[in-house]
């Protein structure tokens, strides 16, 4: 039987609040809504308030973050040893003096009228300064060694600073996106809860008039009381994204603009692509392939622990006593007035052979350790990319398949509608395309959500940050 007029209405309302509630977002700009769910068009037409765009974000937490912070002063700490290597061969200088006060002391070596020095008779300040050290000539490469390992090691600190911003980027991407379909769905809500609201004050009146059915009311108490609930989580995951975007960039204000989330512009490309990309820009490769330089370097230096070390050897050593008589007699030491110098071939070296082997042993084990890591790292990322690509195409083909299937539901949606406003089609058909339209919808919203993160986890995964959304790596 074909329901009256205000029963048909009544229907309507409630099949229609349950596409609202069951599509859980908003609806795309391509893909306006049927008459049922246009309050959820308008409230996406309103202006939008000010925020702060994604790659602000990125900007921001790349600056403030704490990991991103503390992988920056690791990096300084590494510079400085460079310097510190660079330096330090060609430093081995000591410089040495002192003053005190003297007694009067006249004489040469063979004689002296003074038989007993007493520090009553006249007394001056006297001083010496000596400067020794040594230029090295020769290591056997223990200093071109330790230049290379430790430029290796300030290369491995700079892809961590990479591998810090990757980690915080994702995160930074997927609070965004969670908070703008959050917000999405807290729109779409309210919009429900008012024409829900109106609708269920019409009908409590219909009802008590006998004019429409009490199952009618009992569905839109139900639809009321799931509103609340969904309303509740969206606020509780606006809530923790936005959080998660203000400890991350560091802003206690920050937000984001009032715009509904869109699907990324990055066209997929063959997986090849992105493997040659993760060897250029991941940042755990290039660690492993600089700690590998590093380790090998090091057992270089092991090796050349095993030999002398040659360099020239400079001295110069000055005294002033004014009290105590200068000996001019070249065979005569004299502590207290001399002026010293020399230069010549010096050589040191260490003949602890046997811990010595032991240390170059650990270092080929650290070496072959490290060619191992290499090893893991590559075929770990190889496969990673792969994983994360495989799911950027199944996340791309679902999005695309839902949003077929929203628009061939809401055809048959707007069919049954027609049918039933000219008497043709009962009400309750209208309940099936309807619900079929709100799943299909939320579904697409979801799909458009995942592939987004699908791309920042692809991004992550290869290093190169232009393919997911305002990345800023140019491709390979």
């Amino acid at each position: 039987m074909i329901a009256s007029g205000p029963v048909r209405s009544a229907a309507r309302l409630a099949t229609a609040t349950l596409a609202m509630l069951l599509s859980g977002g908003a609806a795309r700009a391509d893909e306006p809504a049927p008459a049922a769910v246009a309050p959820k068009v308008e409230a996406l037409a309103a202006p939008a308030k000010k925020g702060r765009t994604l790659a602000e974000a990125l900007d921001l937490a790349d600056k403030n973050h704490p990991n991103i912070k503390a992988a920056r002063a690791k990096l300084r700490f590494t510079r400085a040893q460079l310097d510190e290597a660079h330096s330090a061969p060609y430093s081995l200088f000591k410089l040495s003096g002192g003053v005190g006060v003297a007694p009067e002391i006249v004489g040469t070596s063979a004689y002296s009228p003074d038989n007993d020095v007493s520090l009553s008779s006249g007394v001056a300040l006297a001083w010496r300064i000596n400067l020794e050290g040594v230029l090295p000539l020769w290591t056997f490469g223990k200093i071109s060694n330790l230049w290379e390992a430790a430029e290796a090691n300030v290369k491995v600190h700079e892809a961590g600073v990479e591998k810090e911003r990757d980690l915080v980027r994702l995160e930074v991407r997927r609070a965004y996106y969670g908070l703008l379909l959050a917000r999405d769905g807290k729109l779409l809500l309210a919009d429900v809860k008012k024409t829900l609201d109106d609708g269920e004050k019409g009908l409590e009146a219909k009802v008590d008039d006998g004019e429409a059915d009490v199952l009618d009311l009992f569905k839109l108490q139900t639809f009321a009381a799931e509103l609340d609930v969904r309303a509740a989580e969206a606020t509780k995951w606006e809530t923790v994204a936005l959080a998660g975007l203000r400890f991350y960039t560091g802003v206690a204000d920050f937000d984001v603009p009032d715009v509904p989330l869109a699907p990324p512009a990055h066209d997929v490309l063959p997986v090849e692509k992105y493997l040659e990309g993760a060897s250029k820009y991941r940042p755990e490769l290039a660690q492993a392939r600089y700690g590998l330089e590093a380790r090998a370097a090091q057992v270089k230096l092991a090796e050349s622990g095993f030999y002398p070390d040659i360099g020239l050897g400079l001295n110069l050593g000055i005294g002033v006593a004014p009290e105590i008589d200068d000996q001019i007699n070249p065979f005569t030491y004299d502590p207290a007035n001399y002026l010293r110098y020399g230069a010549g071939l010096v050589f040191q070296w260490n003949l602890d052979f046997v811990p010595q082997e032991a240390r170059l042993r650990q270092s080929k084990a650290n070496l072959a350790e490290m060619k191992a890591t290499v090893e893991l790292a590559d075929g770990g990322v190889e496969a990673e990319v792969r994983v994360a690509h495989a799911e950027v195409v199944d996340w791309k083909s679902r999005r695309d398949a839902y949003a077929k299937a929203m628009s061939r539901a809401k055809k048959w949606l707007i069919t049954v509608q027609q049918g039933i406003d000219v008497g043709t089609i009962d009400d309750k058909e209208l309940l099936e395309p309807a619900k079929q339209y709100a799943v299909n919808r939320f579904n697409t919203m979801n799909a458009t959500m995942e592939l987004n993160l699908a791309l920042a986890k692809l991004a992550k995964a290869t290093g190169w940050d232009a393919i997911a959304p305002d990345g800023v790596t140019a491709p390979p």
